[in-house]
């Protein structure tokens, strides 16, 4: 696990959109992981600005998201289908059909799951990009997710819903269930990028970088990856 430290969340952005961008130079078909949430996007901001400054090209480049709520459509401003297209999607030339998505509507939801976890082997991720939780997940593995677990339908910590609940207008309108890749998913990508800034990831970094490999730590499973580059600014990796 490599750790890089930033002064700050912009420089963070700046580097780890780099790795992105030289992926997808090398090789035009890449199969890009992405994650939602306020962590990555800055790197989202700095792959469209690359993209309309440089030409960057994504027509044949293959998405995959790690999650979405369970219950709510697509074109839901809240979706994080919604998320992907306001923040980077419709600012690139990516091809449409090739993004992939969980569906948070799906009727038969372990169909749904089957069916992502057959496509995510079928398509095998080159980069997968990551957040983490203020308890230690990635994407919605919770704390107490097992390492072999792959796409699967869950309820949501309170915490995690709590945390969440600043994007709805109260935290009644947050789902409680989501879709999301398991850890073994996201552990057979090639290379995985992390990013994390703040202090109320402090902990979570810690945990994830120095503690034991534990499932109450879900990003602890990442020590076991070779090939994981975490991206933090100063405050984030205040305790490493």
């Amino acid at each position: 696990m490599k750790i890089k430290v930033f002064q700050d969340y912009q420089t963070l952005s700046i580097n780890a959109a780099k790795m992105i961008i030289n992926q997808v130079k090398e090789n035009k078909q890449s199969v890009i992981g992405f994650a939602t949430g306020s962590s990555p996007l800055g790197i989202y901001q700095e792959l469209i600005k690359d993209h309309q400054e440089n030409k960057t090209t994504y027509q044949e480049l293959i998405s995959f998201n790690l999650d979405e709520y369970y219950g709510i459509d697509k074109e839901h401003k809240q979706s994080y289908y919604y998320f992907m297209q306001e923040n980077l999607f419709k600012h690139i030339d990516i091809n449409h059909q090739n993004i992939n998505f969980p569906s948070g509507k799906a009727t038969d939801i372990n169909k749904e799951c089957d069916y992502y976890n057959q496509k995510l082997r079928n398509n095998p991720i080159d980069i997968q990009i990551l957040g983490i939780g203020a308890n230690g997940h990635i994407g919605f593995n919770e704390p107490g997710t097992d390492m072999e677990s792959i796409t699967h339908y869950v309820k949501l910590d309170e915490k995690t819903r709590q945390d969440n609940a600043r994007f709805f207008n109260s935290i009644d309108e947050v789902p409680e269930y989501a879709i999301t890749m398991g850890i073994k998913n996201i552990l057979a990508a090639k290379k995985i990028i992390l990013v994390a800034n703040g202090s109320n990831k402090i902990d979570a970094i810690y945990k994830m970088v120095k503690g034991p490999i534990d499932s109450s730590c879900p990003a602890s499973f990442l020590q076991m990856h070779n090939n994981v580059t975490v991206f933090l600014d100063e405050i984030a990796a205040e305790k490493l």
